[in-house]
């Protein structure tokens, strides 16, 4: 096995026990990008020199007795909405063509405080409006979409071209893709990791999180992020699941829907006790989403759009004028649906431990292809079809944690999330460490 190819759980304990060193670490990891990554595009910028210099003042500080911790000499990527001080942040548009930070990111210090070595920039679908990420394609089949918008960073990990990653989630955008790509994706409880620094969306939905390899590796990177530690039980029995009635089942692909039950049944043999739920508000799920979200983008974008409209891609422009349209009061029956609705999942809450659902309701879908068909003959644009099933999770504010649980009759990965009381990352952390053993 290449070093590139280690988990960060493995590859923390080999640079422990001196059994491997940073500098190979990087080094195999800058080779994987060079024979991999233009066929992938999950880069925007690669700082070869800068994670080279990182690992070897890594190797330096651990042989003198110094290390800072797991991540210490650990390559990684973050996705190109977060501040790198001397580094550009496009955000992967024309309109931020010629912006460099002047100062890091707060997640981006933290990394950089606990001796993290990064390999570069990752490409977002265009300020993270979208869940495509078209610039990047699969990592398990090159001929499918990425997911997005995180899906540089989700391609990164996934092709061994980073040992982990961060992204940004307002809708979905570090679940789906680390759904379609195979790999974990935690969106943290809203306010828990800093956004200073961040290029937003939409203030009140942003998340930013890890995507990693394994769940053991997401609670070994939330610490660097957060300030606190985490230590994560596999002892699940008796643990209270929500087995959702409504709207996370509904419309969703077969093989999706068959490969979560099977794994919502794994937990079950573990000693989880499964409770059905009804979802609240599930009929204002989206419109409240939209509500919030299109008012924040265009407000965001305001100036911007009146002097450099052609500088967007055709389908960001479309939303950021759409969302112009609503009005005050509309943003602000959003707001009260989200209070509503962070209330009523509260209560669900207190009659389970976590509700665990598909991550996405369908696998990765060939470039180019638009719409999705449902059995009972709907049709669904594809970019609504993998936005769907994330809203709750942000308009709550609420933990979701995704973990791969199978793949489709064409290999294409396949995702359950989980998603758990506020503050509660090691709940959903346990759980899903617990799957991933069995």
């Amino acid at each position: 096995m290449r070093p590139c190819e280690l988990t960060l759980t493995a590859a923390a304990r080999a640079i422990g026990d001196r059994e491997l060193s940073p500098v190979e670490l990087v080094d195999s990891v800058l080779e994987r990008v060079a024979e991999v990554d233009s066929g992938f595009g999950a880069y925007v910028l690669v700082t070869a020199d800068r994670a080279r210099a990182a690992a070897v003042r890594a190797e330096s500080e651990i042989a003198a007795g110094r290390l800072r911790g797991p991540l210490h000499g650990i390559p990684y990527a973050l996705k190109d909405l977060l501040d790198v001080a001397g580094l550009p942040t496009t955000a992967s548009s024309r309109v931020r063509a010629g912006h460099r930070a002047d100062a890091d990111s707060a997640v981006a210090a933290g990394l950089a405080a606990a001796g993290g070595a990064l390999v570069g920039k990752t490409h977002t679908h265009e300020f993270a409006y979208g869940l495509i990420t078209p610039q990047t394609v699969n990592a398990v089949d090159p001929g499918r979409v990425a997911g997005g918008s995180s899906g540089g960073s989700a391609v990164a990990v996934a092709s061994g071209t980073a040992v982990f990653a961060l992204g940004t989630d307002t809708g979905g955008s570090i679940r789906v893709p680390a759904a379609l790509n195979g790999v974990v994706g935690l969106k943290p409880t809203h306010g828990l990791v800093s956004r200073d620094g961040v290029v937003p969306l939409s203030w009140s939905l942003d998340h930013v999180g890890p995507i990693t390899r394994t769940v053991a590796d997401a609670a070994l990177v939330l610490p660097a992020l957060t300030g606190r530690e985490y230590a994560p039980s596999a002892e699940i029995a008796c643990l209270r699941v929500g087995v959702p009635r409504d709207f996370y089942f509904e419309h969703v692909d077969p093989e999706v829907e068959s490969a979560v039950r099977a794994a919502i049944a794994r937990l079950e043999s573990l000693g989880a006790r499964l409770v059905d739920v009804d979802i609240p508000m599930a009929r204002y799920i989206q419109a409240t989403q939209w509500g919030l979200m299109m008012s924040e983008a265009s407000a965001y974008h305001e100036r911007t759009l009146r002097t450099v409209p052609d500088l967007y891609t055709e389908d960001v422009r479309a939303l950021l004028l759409a969302g112009e349209a609503l009005s005050a009061g509309d943003y602000l029956r959003a707001q009260r649906a989200r209070t509503l609705m962070r209330q009523e999942w509260l209560r669900l809450l207190d009659t389970v431990d976590v509700v665990a659902a598909p991550s996405s309701a369908l696998t990765a879908v060939p470039i180019g292809q638009k719409d999705v068909t449902w059995p009972d003959g709907t049709t669904e644009t594809v970019p609504n079809a993998y936005a769907r099933l994330s809203p709750p999770a942000n308009i709550t504010g609420l933990p979701s944690l995704s973990v791969p649980v199978g793949h489709d009759s064409d290999g294409l990965p396949i995702g359950m999330q989980l998603i758990g009381h506020p503050y509660a990352e090691g709940v959903l952390l346990g759980a899903g460490l617990a799957y991933e053993q069995l």
